[in-house]
């Protein structure tokens, strides 16, 4: 039961954008909604979700973390059913912003709770391991289900399949999960000040990459946002060096698990977001292939996300949780590399580099997360299931950020004119092969960093007590 609910929490989380993806257009014509509202519709989702996860996952590290999820599960389903209500863009948008604090609410927890649930690091990565697969179907199936479900019912539809999950989710959860035991919680009072800076400063460096891409660098307003980020995270830092009950303890976040599963994952989801915008660009603009004919081209990835669980438990198993970690991170950093080098040759080495990087996230996206956990007490699992999301959701929009800038720095024209000159297909496919190799490079000081932190933690960790049979007693 309590996999299950854990299950069907992650299964919305992947489900809900990507199902909503095909419904953009509907959208768009029924509210009259113009582009950039249609990009909020999306958007909002994910800067609410990505800025108030370290606060709410610290809310739950102080009121209990099966307490937030159920109560983020109510708000999601009653989120979901005010969907049947909304007549305009601007409600549309309303809804899913209260769906994005649901997420924060409920998504770090899954985590956090399925690690609650074994002592054993193997049974962990096990129970993890299901509960990322079932997400990564949804993400798999959401558009196909979504255009499904588009030929003979509103798109209110798409978003009101929340509620029956939410359900599974609250029932499993709630029946198969024990309360927070209060030796598993702390009563620091809770720091406001921190809370507010850091979910500004997440928030900004959220906006920011859709900034760029949408404004291009020409534009003062995505570097000012950007200027805003850093300032609030310096201030942040600065506010938790000096706060009596910070709301992340810094000291605990230098710790070498910690720091370099953080590492591993924001460069797995660095390379994931940032080639997955650039190959869907190279096969639809350059190559000319159909969205359709271009999704088939992303099979690869999905096939590899999917079927990859199969084989963490044993990789694991042979290597350890931590050596599997950063291996997992390197064949991401390879993919990227294969990309970068050689995806202009030929659609194989797109492919090979696609497989690369999945297969490298699939693995890191569970063992990165359970080394994050491992690194922290026990009333700290909440604040530490929601770094690890927010590292993924900050770089995801940094890796399409870089991508984006790169582009609209060498292209130059309407890069969705339907027929290129000779001059602008050799400026697109510098521009990919230059923003590719950013990202592998970016990617690989983060995996430099992650394997060096690593390292500290093998050396940390004492070694097992040699065991005799006594004899020589």
């Amino acid at each position: 039961m309590a996999l299950a609910g854990l299950s069907a929490v992650f299964l919305f989380e992947m489900l809900d954008n990507s199902i909503l993806n095909v419904a953009l257009p509907t959208i768009g014509r029924e509210l009259s909604a113009s582009t950039t509202v249609l990009q909020w519709v999306t958007g909002v989702y994910a800067v609410v979700f990505g800025g108030l996860m370290p606060a709410l996952g610290a809310l739950a590290d102080r009121v209990g973390r099966r307490r937030i999820m159920l109560a983020g599960l109510v708000l999601l389903g009653a989120a979901s059913l005010a969907t049947s209500f909304v007549t305009t863009a601007g409600q549309l948008i309303a809804v899913r912003a209260v769906m994005g604090v649901a997420a924060a609410m409920t998504t770090p927890g899954s985590l956090a709770l399925a690690f609650r649930l074994f002592d054993e690091d193997g049974l962990r990565v096990r129970a993890m391991t299901l509960i990322s697969t079932v997400g990564l179907v949804g993400l798999a199936v959401g558009p196909t289900a979504g255009g499904f479900v588009l030929a003979f019912a509103p798109w209110q539809a798409l978003l009101l399949v929340n509620v029956p999950i939410a359900a599974l989710a609250f029932a499993g959860i709630r029946r198969g999960i024990p309360a927070d035991r209060a030796d598993e919680l702390h009563r620091d009072p809770v720091d406001a000040a921190g809370a507010l800076l850091g979910t500004a400063a997440i928030v900004l460096a959220l906006v920011a990459p859709t900034l760029f891409v949408d404004s291009g660098t020409a534009s003062p307003l995505p570097w000012l946002t950007a200027a805003a980020a850093v300032v609030t995270a310096v201030l942040f830092v600065l506010r938790e060096r000096s706060a009596r009950h910070p709301l992340l303890d810094l000291r605990l976040m230098a710790r070498p698990l910690v720091s370099s599963g953080l590492a591993f994952k924001a460069a797995a989801a660095l390379a994931t977001a940032g080639l997955g915008y650039l190959v869907t660009l190279q096969l639809q603009f350059d190559w000319g292939w159909t969205p359709a004919r271009a999704a088939m081209g992303m099979l690869p990835q999905v096939v590899v996300l999917i079927a990859g669980g199969a084989v963490i438990g044993p990789l694991v198993t042979r290597l350890g949780l931590d050596k599997a970690a950063w291996c997992g991170a390197t064949v991401v950093v390879c993919g990227l590399a294969v990309y970068g080098l050689l995806g202009r040759l030929g659609y194989v080495w797109v492919a090979l580099a696609l497989v690369l990087v999945a297969a490298g996230m699939r693995v890191v996206g569970v063992v990165a997360g359970t080394n994050v956990m491992r690194g922290l007490p026990a009333d700290r699992t909440g604040i530490a299931a929601a770094l690890v999301d927010t590292a993924g959701e900050v770089t995801t929009g940094l890796g399409i950020a870089v991508g984006g800038t790169v582009l609209a720095a060498l292209f130059t024209g309407d890069i969705t004119a339907p027929h290129w000159s000779t001059h602008q297909t050799a400026q697109f496919r510098q521009a990919v092969t230059c923003a590719a190799l950013a990202l592998t490079t970016l990617a690989a000081l983060l995996v430099g960093c992650g394997i060096a932190r690593a390292h500290r933690a093998e050396e940390a960790t004492p070694p097992p007590t040699p065991v005799t049979d006594g004899g020589d007693e």
